[in-house]
């Protein structure tokens, strides 16, 4: 017998792999593992820090990857056939599986480019039926959000798509291991709501696997509040085998770009987001042309003359619009004849000028929701007075009902998630771009120092709730603080305004040392500290010395000080004393850098509809020191998140350069 324990709340590409294969072993080698026992457990992981555990008759317990290369080695003995080569390949694409749960995408695709080599011409990874090297790779992709909507497009690795479709297809009993894996009541019900967020909902169910839409317009670089809904459609279709379909809505030429929709597609890349599909609203232009022609009163002339005159652009065609003919006195505004086509001559980022008219977002939604098999529509409640439109057209034109689910908007105190308004901002200069880390972007506050799985935790937290908030930054910084800290590794910087050289005395020659990079996390290696009689102190520090005072340097040890000099003294205790960030002063160990802080753009915590946007803009957001750091940064790769101690955590934005300056951006920590 074999007995799992496993968290429920964890990365399932840490635990289906060894499940399955115990599953595997059960129903070929039942000699081996008669029975396969599983004990769930709320939470990311198990009390032993683990997730995932496994006991086995013989008494022997083992977790994490030890369990996979345990099963793989018990099933050896009879899928090799007593083959030592194939053993040894079975054992090879085993360990070869966890490659495939890397969130890096060179590494992802590097890998299944290989698996995609590998597949040329065979059914099965080693041999010719199933073995635990085939299921060790497929789990591994299939608990891999990323790795698992990259194979199920199609095109890119064609032989790998094959084989995940055939091994998938032919053992039906892996769907139901999936099922009990991501079971609602197991995952959601046994985690509550005491971390926030609850996901147990009226969202419509459905037969079969969830299909979700995430539509945004190409007009702009995805904010934090876009986040919210991407990262919902993303958790609904994928907790239960689901699709998750990216839709450009590309229909207002004038604000659109291929340069958007390229940094749409980025930027979910960034958040870890892998759309299975991606597809456009031009791609269905001649569709929706034809759809009112055809439900309209054909004795109505001259609205149809004068929709061919929009068609083509004309001067007279410019003048119009076509409305849907609903209710002009509706009590709700949105059934008041809504517009759904107007007239642009602008090209077309993707259609060039093949198009003079363009269907609008109201009229786009639910028609293409209900082609392209969407299975609930989730979008943020600013459209629920829309609701009853949506159906409408649906209804009208004779399409599919999909039912929606609305939820809140993500707001944030004193930011702006206005397009207009945030391009505004770009265009006067404010911001550096859409990047800046001062902007609400994705790429902005990930550029400042977020990372993606605090971001993706915090809106899982908020979940589906139609409850509106303004969020206070601060949480969001204060959850991203406790993520990098552990690994941080600590520096130090000296602010170049007013510094001061210190002597310390008893010391002849220069040294180096290799200390750790953080005492508390050993694995981060070491750096080299430098000691040299000539140190550099701020100003600030010395001005809180006094004279005789016991202090000690940071990485060296205690010290007295005598005017502006230091006599050491080593036995003294550290604990009792001052602490004082330090440098020596070698040319070597004076590595330039410029630490820029960043404050709020907007002044106002809601901005209200009638405001003015520049009456309410802070004059200065950007605080730049220039300092010097130690020698141990040069080697700092862009992106390198760190502390530099008694300042703070930083993000690197720009290398080492010769004859230049680093640049770091400070990383708020929620106390700012």
């Amino acid at each position: 017998m074999a007995s799992f324990d496993i968290a429920t709340k964890a990365n399932q590409a840490s635990v289906l792999p060894a499940l399955v294969m115990a599953i595997h072993i059960q129903q070929e080698q039942t000699s081996l593992i008669p029975t396969v026992s599983k004990t769930f457990h709320n939470g990311d992981t198990l009390p032993s820090k683990d997730t995932i555990q496994m006991a086995y008759l013989d008494g022997k317990t083992l977790s994490g990857k030890a369990i996979i290369h345990y099963l793989a080695e018990l099933a050896s003995s009879t899928e090799a056939k007593g083959n030592p080569k194939r053993a040894a390949s079975i054992q090879e694409w085993v360990d070869r599986s966890e490659s495939f749960l890397a969130t890096d995408m060179k590494i992802l695709r590097n890998s299944l480019y290989e698996l995609n080599s590998h597949l040329t011409l065979r059914s099965h990874i080693v041999g010719y039926s199933l073995t635990v090297a085939d299921l060790a790779v497929w789990a591994a992709i299939r608990g891999n959000r990323i790795t698992h909507s990259l194979i199920k497009q199609k095109p890119i690795q064609e032989n790998a798509h094959r084989w995940y479709t055939y091994i998938e297809e032919s053992n039906l009993w892996l769907s139901e291991a999936i099922a009990e894996l991501t079971s609602f009541e197991v995952k959601e019900r046994a985690a509550g709501s005491a971390k926030g967020a609850s996901f147990d909902i009226d969202i419509p169910q459905v037969d079969g696997p969830m299909v979700t839409r995430f539509p945004p317009e190409p007009s702009g670089y995805l904010h934090i509040g876009h986040a919210k809904a991407a990262l919902l459609n993303d958790y609904f279709a994928h907790k239960g085998a689901g699709t998750l379909l990216c839709r450009f809505d590309d229909t207002n030429p004038t604000k659109e770009s291929m340069e958007f929709q390229d940094a749409i597609l980025d930027d979910l890349k960034l958040m870890q987001i892998i759309p299975e599909k991606t597809s456009y609203s031009s791609d269905y232009f001649q569709e929706m042309y034809e759809l009112p022609s055809k439900r309209r009163d054909l004795g109505i002339e001259e609205t149809l003359e004068h929709f061919g005159e929009m068609k083509t652009g004309s001067e007279e065609g410019q003048r119009w619009c076509l409305r849907a003919r609903i209710a002009y006195d509706s009590p709700n505004g949105t059934m008041r004849d809504p517009v759904i086509y107007r007239c642009n001559v602008t090209a077309h980022h993707r259609t060039g000028t093949q198009w003079k008219i363009y269907p609008t977002y109201d009229f786009c939604a639910p028609i293409l929701d209900s082609i392209e098999n969407v299975t609930v529509a989730l979008r943020t409640n600013e459209y629920r007075d829309r609701n009853v439109q949506y159906e409408w057209m649906q209804d009208a034109l004779g399409l599919r009902r999909v039912p929606i689910w609305d939820f809140s908007r993500m707001n944030f105190v004193r930011t702006v998630l206005s397009k207009r308004k945030l391009t505004r901002i770009i265009a006067d200069g404010k911001v550096w771009g859409w990047d800046d880390p001062r902007m609400p972007t994705i790429r902005g506050i990930l550029r400042r120092g977020m990372t993606v799985p605090v971001l993706r935790e915090l809106i899982l937290r908020q979940g589906p709730s139609r409850n509106i908030l303004n969020l206070e930054w601060g949480a969001l910084w204060a959850l991203n603080k406790k993520y990098i800290d552990p690994i941080s590794a600590r520096y130090t910087a000296i602010a170049q305004e007013n510094m001061v050289t210190c002597h310390v005395a008893g010391v002849e020659h220069s040294t180096v040392a290799e200390k750790p990079k953080y005492l508390k996390n050993l694995d981060l290696g070491t750096k080299k500290v430098l000691y040299d009689k000539t140190i550099l102190l701020e100003q600030v520090d010395v001005q809180s010395l006094a004279d005789n005072e016991e202090i000690t340097l940071m990485n060296w040890g205690n010290r007295k000080v005598t005017g502006i000099d230091f006599e050491l003294h080593l036995e003294g205790d550290f604990k009792k004393t001052k602490k004082i960030c330090w440098l020596a002063a070698v040319s070597t160990n004076m590595i330039p850098v410029d630490l820029i802080t960043f404050g709020y753009l907007i002044t106002k915590d809601k901005l209200e509809k009638d405001d003015n946007l520049e009456d309410f803009l802070e004059a200065k957001t950007e605080f730049r020191t220039q300092a010097f750091a130690d020698c141990n940064v040069a080697e700092l790769e862009k992106g390198s998140i760190m502390q530099f101690e008694r300042k703070g955590y930083y993000k690197l934005d720009e290398n080492y350069k010769a004859g230049g300056r680093m640049v770091f951006f400070n990383i708020p920590s929620g106390k700012d």
